[in-house]
């Protein structure tokens, strides 16, 4: 029987993934540095480096690309974190994830996918 989770440790997580969320690069740094996971997702399965792409936040991905995030870590809905920047047409995201090593043909729809629905082909030239 698995034991519920500790409610402050919930709210603690839920504290981090807002901070990635509004891009405070600080305070994401601090609790990766107090030993909260690089990877954590929300409900949805978004990792703190999707959220952080997705609102164009590109220091705060840089960080968590640098700290070890898996950049093509899919949500549950199967998107990844570059296909998000581009359909958002976060320049700066998307240069930094690829730097990273982002593939552009994962996810559903894929980063290269997306780019031609919305006409941003500019953003993976």
């Amino acid at each position: 029987m698995t034991e519920p989770a500790d409610p402050r440790a919930v709210e603690l997580a839920y504290q981090l993934i807002d901070h990635a969320r509004a891009g405070e690069t600080d305070a994401v740094a601090a609790f990766l540095d107090a030993g909260a996971p690089v990877d954590l997702t929300d409900p949805q399965g978004n990792t703190l480096l999707m959220l952080a792409a997705y609102h164009g936040h590109g220091e705060t991905v840089r960080l968590l690309a640098d700290r070890g995030a898996d950049v093509n870590r899919l949500n549950d809905r199967g998107q990844s974190p570059v296909a998000g920047a581009v359909f958002k047409g976060e320049d700066e995201v998307v240069a930094v994830l690829r730097e990273a090593g982002a593939d552009l043909d994962a996810g559903t729809p894929s980063a290269r996918a997306t780019a031609e629905m919305f006409g941003k082909g500019d953003l993976l030239a």
